[in-house]
């Protein structure tokens, strides 16, 4: 758990003075973008490991 709130504490450090103030909503919903895709493939992954690999 100290692990992610490091993470945390590091993200949002990230942002701090930075100016305009729409690059930074811009990064943050591109990461959160990111994210969501990296679980998509972790979970299509994981969902193809376990039935099997079968097309």
């Amino acid at each position: 758990m100290g692990r992610l709130l490091e993470y945390k504490r590091l993200y949002l450090s990230a942002f701090d003075n930075c100016r305009p103030i729409f690059a930074v909503v811009l990064l943050k919903a591109y990461s959160f973008f990111c994210f969501a895709l990296i679980s998509i493939t972790v979970y299509a992954f994981l969902y193809r490991a376990f039935t099997g690999f079968r097309f």
